[in-house]
């Protein structure tokens, strides 16, 4: 019967789930702090028992696990494993985040929904009912439960077939009747943290489940250390009650924070001073539109444009809108006033108290952007005394009011719209009168662009329409930057401030003149998971004063000692750090804690999540393993005894608590949890979590913990592509955890996520890569358990009786122990991969194909010493295949997890130098053999034919050309290291060799220039080109190697300054090859004999 395709990947996968279960029985995975029986002094504690704790971003379990969760997370996993090797106490926990809105909205629209059908979900009169997979929940997942893109009706239906939140849960896998249960956001909770907890024990992740816990109130011990925090930051002043303005879900009637989206995350308000153009008089089809419309009777109607630019407003000559945008009057806050703009800015409005009242939008006329060509209005500080309104090319809708400002002095946009106009007035529908006499007015002076920015570097840059959006957007970043960082202004009441000191106080003038109003919007598109567009809302809230100067100091200090990996990581911690304001931290829908001192509302889920590392520490002794701490852990402590006062002995070196009554004794334990694994070692997770998470969890950290408990390293990964192509249930490229490790095992996807990147860029795992895993590993594994069976045929001789071959081998293993030690410490896993793994095999196969070559047996120690390191290196990445191999094959005892990182011996860096030099000849004759069969091709009669009996003559060059010895003198002395801006004084260079008579020689100058290339990246070692060991000799002691290996009747050795006197080497092949052969660099000539 022949044996199925998948046999090798079936066998790991037995492998595994024995390795799982000998874990699971060992709790492997299970560490803790020394007692302080066992060790006392905390001062020394890791100098005699070093540590590790790695954590990674909860998941949020609202589905399944799929494989981007799986890619974050094997960083830490990674280095767990690798430090375990390293004798540390490596601690790597994973809890479940269940705070926020997502649960909560699922949950209430299956009740809705539960209304509507009843408990079985039977809708009436389908006419089209989905088809739904009937997935089984245990081994795979496909689709976010909480997750519905914002499509209504029939597009949804046809888009998705999924109509209903029920067939959502029901294509999860979960069956129809137990959906019902789904519509208690509790049942969640209980639900999803098994199954996950199942799938990472599938894939092998080296978990202290003991620590894992969900968040909310369903947690009293979780709740009751989140309420510390607060309480503790509401203390501090870092916790603030106030107006401010937060994007806002007007369905669910609160703050949209970044998890409650289901687009926009890391979107903020946009502020901007929205300018009140009062009008002056309509167009004649304005007019008419109006005509007889009671609203407007005696009201002050203005157009009012949002700008990001308030102190240019001096220089406007005109007003645009969009010809074909949709616009509105609206009510305001004051009774005579009405503004004209879009819905959308509207819509924002009302939720800023320029509106009738909070969240009214009344609109009292509807217009269409034409219609208003040829308004006159009236613009704050213009320098003319009315302006007309312009059609524009580029106003956008849905960006600001709709109504746009012109400056045509310092907006290259606004200039290139304007020289359009009037160059064709008639083309656009405008009168001459309305733009020919506005001309640009001089209101900011740059050093770069003069007084008029726009115009000079439309000409500049040879713009010639609006329709040069590209040049355009190039000249809009230039004007911009180098007016707001350098330019002065030239007119008003600010005349000779800076632009920066007077942008400021030119929008408050305006505002507090009732001549402008502050306006805020979404950056962009905010999607709430409810399916709603959101707005920004000025509100009573509370917030953390995230940008607070004092904290900000803090924070940037503790970001300065840390190691974030990367210089973009830095930059980006650096920039957020720099514009990082007030965070609203509370909300009153969804799951979550309560804020201590306010039941009304709830901590939102990405204040919840800044400091819960800390908690993992003490969580074993709390809950005993269960999530939700409905068992009292090992301890006994009831969650009602963790007080603040508890918490802050625990975490924060206070004094004993006088509010509780744990015993001193339990106290102690936990603080001597939390002050072993504490600080953090390396947080690991997503970059776009930079923005916020890991950002506040700095913050955090500097407010509550003394500074010898600040995070050590933060390291940021890009996301997971999937064969090239973003990862997304929409388009079916997607793979789950779970459903990973049964397609192609646990080591084998272990593996191919270390390959699959490690930088900030995103990362690719490929099917073709984990497919070749499965073969390599099993390949590898067959070669040991054969290699074993036949080692009483090796070679047993001691160290002091290594052959040539044996010495490479041994200082090549020595070497990657090294190398891959490296890429660890790095966290640079592809390297890990590459040195630990393919580089190590490819030492072994060179090592085994050169004695089968020489037909010298392997010897016995290399052999058994190479496997042991094999299985070592790759343990961190390659657990459960190494494993098996340590214990069941090799016959060692313990587990592989708690082994010790290989000690490296010496390595003989002149033998693998010989070695690679032998390399590089067996390529270069490979290449002098390619160039000998093009003669055949071009009908030559004399030509090589390789398969046939060849012999070849190597010829060796004792010294360098006298012209390249001279010349690279000249250029070593004109070498200056120290001056990185001009490496070397090339008049220098120039002037010797014209002493020496070396200009007039053609191959000079190439020569010096590409040693020059070599020196600024090499260093100066590429003046000295003597070589390590003596060339002729290795040749003549390895002839006989690269006989046998090229596969020629005869190997001659020639000295190439010989081979004039010799008759027998007097063709014209081998005197060229003789002149073009250099110390390093024999040439080589093939024949057939």
């Amino acid at each position: 019967m022949a044996e199925p395709k998948t046999a090798k990947r079936d066998a790991l996968i037995d492998i595994e789930k024995k390795a799982q279960k000998l874990w699971e029985e060992n709790k492997a995975f299970e560490v803790d702090a020394p007692t302080i029986e066992e060790y006392a002094d905390i001062k020394t504690i890791h100098q005699a028992h070093p540590k590790f704790l790695s954590t990674t971003a909860y998941p949020y379990l609202n589905g399944r696990l799929h494989l981007g969760h799986g890619f974050t997370v094997s960083k830490i996993e990674f280095a767990t494993g690798y430090q375990r090797l390293q004798g540390k106490r490596a601690l790597f926990p994973l809890g479940w985040h269940c705070t926020g809105m997502p649960i909560r909205a699922c949950a209430d629209k299956l009740a809705r929904e539960m209304e509507m059908f009843g408990k079985d979900y039977v809708v009436p009169e389908e006419t089209e009912t989905p088809q739904i997979e009937k997935l089984n929940l245990q081994e795979t997942e496909r689709v976010d439960p909480t997750k519905i893109v914002a499509k209504k009706g029939k597009v949804v239906a046809k888009a998705t077939g999924l109509k209903y939140q029920f067939q959502i849960m029901e294509q999860v896998g979960v069956p129809r009747n137990e959906i019902h249960k789904f519509a208690d956001p509790q049942h969640w909770l209980t639900y999803f943290p098994p199954i996950a907890t199942s799938d990472t024990k599938k894939i092998g992740y080296k978990i202290d489940f003991r620590r894992s816990f969900i968040t909310t109130d369903a947690n009293p011990y979780y709740d009751a250390f989140i309420r510390w925090q607060f309480n503790k930051l509401r203390a501090l002043n870092k916790v603030k009650y106030g107006l401010r303005y937060t994007i806002y879900s007007p369905k669910d009637g609160q703050p949209c924070m970044d998890h409650d989206r289901s687009s926009g995350e890391g979107v903020g308000p946009q502020d901007y001073t929205c300018i009140k153009l009062k009008v002056v008089e309509f167009s004649p089809e304005t007019q008419a539109t109006l005509a007889g419309n009671k609203d407007i009777e005696g009201k002050k109607i203005f157009m009012v444009a949002a700008t990001l630019r308030p102190e240019t407003m001096y220089g406007q000559t005109n007003c645009f809108v969009g010809v074909d945008i949709k616009y509105g009057i609206f009510k305001t806050h004051k009774s005579d006033e009405l503004f004209l703009m879009t819905e959308r800015a509207a819509r924002n409005m009302a939720f800023q108290n320029l509106s009738p009242s909070n969240g009214e939008v009344s609109k009292v006329a509807d217009l269409v952007g034409r219609q208003l060509i040829g308004t006159q209005v009236k613009a704050p500080l213009c320098t003319y005394p009315s302006v007309y309104v312009l059609p524009m090319d580029g106003v956008l809708a849905t960006k600001g009011t709709g109504v746009v400002t012109s400056v045509p002095s310092d907006s290259p946009d606004d200039y290139a719209a304007v020289m359009d106009l009037k160059k064709k007035p008639d083309y656009y529908k405008v009168q001459p009168e309305w733009i020919v006499p506005f001309e640009p007015i001089p209101i900011i002076n740059t050093p770069t662009y003069g007084n008029l920015a726009a115009p000079t570097i439309c000409a500049q840059m040879k713009i010639a329409s609006q329709k040069d959006k590209t040049q355009l957007a190039l000249a809009k970043d230039a004007v911009y930057k180098d007016g707001f960082y350098n330019g002065v202004m030239v007119i008003g009441d600010f005349a000779g401030k800076p632009v920066q000191e007077a942008k400021p106080e030119i929008r408050k003038q305006l505002i507090e003149a009732g001549e402008a109003v502050p306006y805020n919007e979404p950056e962009n598109l905010v999607m709430s998971r409810s399916g709603e567009e959101c707005v920004v809302a000025l509100m009573d809230q509370w917030y953390l004063d995230y940008g607070e100067a004092e904290w900000r100091a803090q924070a940037e200090e503790c970001l300065k000692n840390m190691n974030v990996y990367t210089e973009e990581t830095r930059n980006a911690f650096e920039k957020n750090l720099a514009w990082l304001n007030q965070w609203a931290c509370a909300r009153s829908y969804g799951l979550g804690t309560r804020l201590p001192w306010d039941h009304n509302f709830l901590v939102e889920s990405l204040s919840d999540s800044t400091i819960y590392m800390a908690y993992y520490t003490i969580a074993a002794l709390l809950q005993g393993g269960s999530v939700d701490g409905s068992v009292p852990g090992p301890l006994g402590i009831r969650a009602e005894q963790m007080t603040d006062q508890a918490f802050e002995y625990v975490f924060a070196d206070g004094p004993l608590p006088t509010d509780s009554d744990i015993p001193q004794a339990s106290l102690e334990k936990l603080r001597r949890e939390f002050e072993y694994f504490y600080p953090l070692d390396v947080r690991t997770t997503g970059k776009e979590l930079i923005s916020n998470h890991l950002t506040f969890t700095i913050y955090n950290h500097v407010a509550l913990f003394p500074k010898k408990y600040w995070p050590v390293s933060f390291r940021a990964n890009g996301h997971l592509l999937l064969n090239g192509d973003k990862m997304a249930k929409s388009t079916g490229n997607f793979l789950g955890l779970a459903e990973a490790v049964e397609k192609y095992g646990a080591d084998a996807t272990r593996l191919a996520l270390a390959d699959a990147g490690d930088s900030g860029e995103d990362a690719n795992f490929e099917d073709v890569t984990a497919n070749a895993c499965i073969l390599k590993l099993y390949t590898l594994m067959e070669w040991i358990q054969e290699t074993l069976a036949a080692k009483d045929t090796f070679r047993k001789t001691g160290r002091d009786a290594y052959n040539f071959y044996d010495r490479v081998f041994e200082s090549h293993m020595n070497k990657l122990i090294n190398q891959a030690e490296a890429d660890y410490e790095a966290t640079f896993y592809r390297e890990a991969v590459k040195s630990a793994f393919y580089e190590l095999m490819a030492a072994r196969d060179f090592y085994r194909e050169a004695c089968a070559l020489m037909e010298i047996p392997m010897n016995h120690d290399l052999i058994m010493r190479y496997m042991e390191v094999q299985t070592l290196l790759i343990s961190p990445i390659v657990s459960h295949w190494s494993e098996h191999i340590w214990g069941n094959v090799l016959g060692k005892e313990g587990l592989v997890v708690n082994a010790r990182w290989p000690k490296a011996g010496p390595v003989d860096e002149t033998v693998l130098q010989e070695i690679e030099y032998l390399r590089r000849q067996l390529a270069n004759v490979r290449a002098t053999e390619t160039q000998a069969l093009k003669k055949k091709k071009k009908g030559k009669t004399d030509v090589f034919e390789p398969f046939k009996p060849k012999k070849i003559t190597i010829l060796l060059a004792a010294k360098f050309p006298e012209w390249q010895e001279a010349s690279i003198a000249v250029l070593h002395g004109a070498y200056q290291p120290d001056n990185k801006d001009k490496l070397f004084d090339d008049d220098k260079v120039k002037k010797e060799l014209a002493a020496k008579g070396l200009m007039k020689d053609k191959k000079v100058m190439p020569f010096l220039h590409d040693l020059k290339k070599k020196a600024a990246e090499q260093g100066p070692s590429v003046f000295s080109r003597t070589l390590s060991f003596n060339e002729t000799e290795v040749l003549e002691s390895h002839s006989e190697y690269l006989r046998r290996i090229l596969g020629y009747e005869t190997l001659t050795l020639v000295k190439s300054d010989e081979v004039a006197s010799l008759p027998e080497f007097a063709e014209d092949d081998y005197v060229r090859a003789a002149e073009q052969s250099v110390p390093g660099q024999p040439t080589f000539v093939v024949k057939n004999i």
